[in-house]
């Protein structure tokens, strides 16, 4: 598992960005329950994830941020990367970020393709 934290913060609102392999839905909800032993990530306000499987096609996840997790699937469908979880976590600031949270999210995919 490979974890970026303090990716981008705006207004109060904080970002990380994690990913892993995952060829199907146990692996996925595996990784999800890895992550969130860590207290802070399980108190997130949302961990929305997509993942492209080569046996089964996409899943993707919101966890109430609307349209997040279609992001993150549309990223890693344009990068070709198959059976591998990205998830983008969000502790809520206060104030409303508008269209700017997709383009937070867009940031972090990115940052973690870049880097991973």
């Amino acid at each position: 598992m490979k974890r970026f934290e303090g990716v981008i913060s705006d207004r109060g609102s904080k970002y990380a960005v994690s990913g892993g392999p995952a060829r199907d839905r146990a692996e996925v909800q595996a990784f999800l329950k890895d992550l969130k032993r860590v207290k802070k990530y399980a108190k997130a306000t949302h961990n929305t994830w997509a993942v492209v499987f080569s046996e089964g096609g996409p899943v993707k996840n919101d966890d109430g941020e609307g349209g997040a997790g279609q992001l993150i699937l549309q990223m890693l469908e344009r990068a070709g990367l198959c059976d591998h979880v990205v998830v983008v976590t969000r502790w809520y600031g206060g104030k409303h970020l508008g269209g700017d949270r997709f383009r937070h999210v867009q940031d972090c995919v990115r940052h973690y393709l870049e880097h991973r």
